[in-house]
């Protein structure tokens, strides 16, 4: 069997030979997974009116702490989020009542954000449906080749400087 990225490589090794494109196998194919499921994980995102960042928003408030609740700061550093999209999906979780913000008790200048009772039920409703449509996407790998992905992939990420705080 071959993927679209075999091919990517025989035309290169037939018209650059002096070229070793091998690492293309893995940037490629890596490209190519992201796009696939990003486009799966958006079309079950949709079902809930949520895009990717607005899922990570609330999913790093269910999981961070019993209150549910982080300052924006906080946030940007336990979440996949980026610091120019976290205001953005602050406001619009705000306006659908899925999360409060509200002065900090303990520091006068900053802010909480905390996930309300309808934002706790909406994630506890799209987690299980986020997860199964990852392992759906896992579904070609054996449990003991997705651990040995799951690791050769964290290798990478450390080797590039991601490392847990």
């Amino acid at each position: 069997m071959a993927d679209h990225v075999d091919l990517v490589l025989e035309q290169w090794r037939a018209r650059r030979p002096d070229i070793d494109a091998s690492p293309m196998g893995v940037i490629g194919r890596l490209s190519r997974l992201s796009a696939l499921f990003d486009a799966e994980l958006r079309r079950n995102f949709a079902k809930y009116e949520l895009d990717r960042a607005s899922f990570d928003v609330l999913a790093t408030l269910r999981r961070s702490n019993a209150e549910h609740s982080l300052t924006p700061a906080g946030l940007m550093h336990s979440s996949m989020v980026t610091s120019g999209a976290i205001s953005q999906r602050l406001d619009r979780l705000e306006s659908r009542g899925l999360v409060t913000r509200a002065p900090s008790e303990t520091d006068g200048r900053g802010v909480q954000v905390t996930l309300t009772a309808k934002g706790l039920k909406l994630i506890d409703k799209v987690l299980p449906t986020h997860v199964d449509t990852e392992a759906q996407l896992l579904a070609g790998l054996s449990t003991a080749e997705r651990d040995q992905l799951a690791g050769l992939l964290r290798t990478l990420l450390e080797s590039l400087g991601d490392k847990r705080d």
